[in-house]
């Protein structure tokens, strides 16, 4: 198929105007989502920068400029009294409002989803936390690795005679970000039937948990105990081969879902008696005898390189695919084809990989790059395009230091 994209097509969320409060990586995520969705998104920020900022050692961070790509950058005082008038203004305006501050920080400020409402009732304001907005645990203090361990995450990841381990990525900050998008969405087609708005909320822990649904499954093969912790292997031991075989430059990673996967296997592998072997010939009891299916793909995979392992498989159409590195990830080919990642030159950072948005809008035009916003780098240029400032009574609102 030739790639879906038309230089000439629409957007889905052209016009669509966003207020991305966002910190870290869960509110600005679903703020990358709108902007690579043609919104206006507008990233706000304190007059120094949201704190991620100088966690580069003098430096952006290659995660900040990755997460807000595509977004103009304003700065402003919300503590101050022009601050929050000006914002109060550009509130009026937006379609969508987002932030990921610790539940009750806005309202400290004066600007709680309550008095945004009332002051633009069409607003859907969106928040991503630790626990929810609301409930006995809401002003737990939330991270990712946190809420990994509070979620369960943590109790079944690693391997079963060591300690719990978290994930390697900080699976629940995306996990927040992807699930506030689609709220937002809900909310704003909800808005075209409706003409209201509405506050959505997510909580960290509750998209974690949806993730842990073969962990829930385990849990209850165990009698309600808790299951143990499998390595690679299936987390609920129903299925084999399921696990990463050592290969003679790496890895590979190979699962048999259907016992045609397996017959398939057994015969590439050189083990064609397996496939017709009781102890293995269909799912559960190779799940039994996991420790020998293991013992058996392991001593094939062991003389032949990952890429070469995963070729037969695919030839054979058994799921597979060799581990691969971060740099062998980041040369992919395919994945710039798809427009998945892009070589950027950073002014910060120098030469780098980034991803983009994984949404892909047939019809639209080619994703492409666009810069993070420098802090403020927009302020003049949005105030102007959203509420029709002058020029001198910007200048007046900067020289006063509520607006940078």
């Amino acid at each position: 198929m030739q790639p879906p994209f038309d230089p000439n097509g629409r957007w889905p969320l052209e016009g669509v105007k966003v207020l991305d409060l966002g910190q870290v990586y869960n509110g600005p995520y679903a703020g990358l989502l709108l902007a690579q969705a043609g919104a206006d998104v507008v990233k706000v920020e304190p007059l120094d920068g949201e704190a991620i900022r100088s966690r580069g050692g003098g430096q952006t961070p290659l995660a900040h400029i990755m997460l807000n790509s595509g977004k103009r950058g304003l700065a402003i005082d919300l503590k101050s009294e022009d601050g929050r008038a000006i914002f109060m203004d550009l509130v009026a305006k937006a379609d969508i409002l987002l932030e990921n501050f610790a539940p009750g920080a806005m309202d400290r400020l004066g600007i709680g989803s309550g008095v945004l409402l009332k002051h633009n009732p069409r607003l859907i304001y969106g928040s991503s936390s630790g626990y929810g907005v609301w409930g006995p645990d809401t002003h737990n203090l939330a991270m990712d690795l946190t809420i990994q361990a509070y979620s369960g995450i943590m109790s079944i990841n690693g391997p079963e005679d060591g300690p719990p381990l978290k994930a390697g990525l900080a699976v629940v900050d995306f996990l927040g970000g992807i699930h506030l998008y689609g709220a937002l969405m809900t909310a704003l087609y909800e808005r075209s039937q409706t003409g209201k708005g509405r506050v959505v909320e997510v909580a960290m822990q509750e998209t974690a948990l949806t993730a842990l649904a073969t962990s829930f499954t385990a849990m209850q093969l165990a009698g309600g105990k808790q299951p143990p912790r499998r390595g690679n292997n299936h987390p609920a031991g129903t299925g084999a081969p399921y696990n990463v075989y050592a290969c003679n430059d790496g890895h590979v990673a190979i699962i048999c879902v259907r016992d045609s996967h397996w017959a398939a296997l057994a015969k590439a592998s050189g083990n064609a008696e397996a496939a017709e072997d009781p102890r293995f010939k269909v799912g559960p009891d190779r799940a039994r005898n996991e420790a020998l299916v293991d013992e058996m793909i392991g001593a094939w995979t062991a003389g032949l390189s990952k890429f070469e392992v995963a070729a037969i498989c695919k030839e054979k159409r058994v799921p597979a695919a060799p581990v691969r590195t971060m740099p062998e990830v980041a040369a992919d080919r395919p994945l710039r084809e798809r427009a998945a990642l892009f070589d950027i030159h950073d002014a910060e950072v120098g030469d780098a990989v980034v991803p983009g948005s994984p949404l892909r809008f047939h019809g639209s035009p080619r994703p492409e790059w666009r810069p993070n916003p420098a802090i403020g780098q927009h302020t003049g240029e949005v105030l102007a395009d959203w509420l029709d400032l002058p020029a001198d009574i910007i200048g007046g609102l900067k020289a006063g230091g509520s607006i940078k």
